[in-house]
């Protein structure tokens, strides 16, 4: 090789090296700080653009288990008011039993009348008062059914129906106006209590077995967006051991070139040394 005043050779190759060292361990330090491998599609366009679709799944499953969880507040308390209204109707069954009775007199009677009113009274009260979030499966409000979430494309969705336990419908038949001021009004209201009660028994082993849905399925998106979670991370997160390893490996790297870029600056030098007489 020539030596030049011009052209340093070694000087060059050592600086690119420098260089080089430098843009690895800019990166290094970089991966260390953000504790990602991949942050962006220039640093791998394959697999950001898997790590950010699965990003947008795992997003749209906290919408799912958003709806989910509503789902399931508005279950429970249907649920706790449905047992109330049950328990309810089994008070109404002792005072409509004790109306039954022939030998009781008028104010007797009227006692029991107004504590069957009351209780009546009550159970639209806690049917009205069962609503979450503007949703009451027990008025009647809501139809049929209420849809919520169930997957993150939203094309599948998990249902609670409505039950109705309004008096004087299909499942609490007895009226508001009932009365059980005569052991025939009573006799009366009792096959319309019976009924009502196994209906309303009924109704709640349907919502509870909904709730139970609900919950397991919402027990499934949790470990998916777990799943998920942990399968983006092993698709870009840094292995912070090894990362630490390489900059401790480039620090020395670094030092190493620079000494040699300083030797390699210094061999023009050489040429003065040629023409000393």
């Amino acid at each position: 090789m020539a030596i030049s005043v011009h052209t340093n050779q070694s000087a060059l190759v050592a600086l690119q090296n420098l260089n080089k060292t430098n843009d690895d361990m800019a990166g290094v330090q970089n991966r260390i700080s953000t504790g990602l491998k991949v942050q962006g599609a220039k640093d791998n366009a394959s697999v950001w653009g898997i790590a950010q679709a699965q990003r947008a799944d795992l997003g749209a499953l906290s919408a799912v288990k958003m709806s989910l969880d509503r789902a399931q507040s508005i279950a429970d308390v249907a649920m706790t008011a449905g047992e109330t209204v049950s328990d309810l109707m089994l008070q109404m069954k002792e005072k409509v039993t004790a109306a039954m009775d022939p030998s009781l007199d008028t104010v007797a009677r009227t006692a029991l009348d107004s504590d069957f009113k009351a209780l009546l009274r009550q159970i639209t009260q806690v049917v009205n008062d069962a609503e979450f979030d503007g949703a009451n499966l027990l008025d009647g409000s809501l139809g049929a059914s209420i849809r919520f979430l169930a997957n993150a494309d939203a094309n599948s969705h998990i249902t609670l129906s409505g039950k109705n336990m309004a008096l004087g419908g299909a499942i609490v038949t007895m009226a508001a106006t009932a009365s059980i001021t005569t052991a025939t009004l009573a006799t009366s209201i009792q096959a319309a209590l019976t009924t009502s009660i196994s209906n309303v028994n009924q109704a709640l082993g349907d919502l509870g077995a909904q709730s139970r849905q609900i919950e397991a399925h919402n027990k499934f998106v949790s470990k998916l967006s777990d799943v998920l979670n942990t399968g983006i991370g092993n698709l870009v997160d840094a292995d912070l051991a090894k990362e630490s390893a390489r900059l401790q490996a480039l620090q020395v790297q670094q030092q190493l070139g620079a000494q040699a870029l300083s030797i390699a600056n210094q061999q023009p030098q050489i040429i003065l040394s040629l023409f000393k007489s």
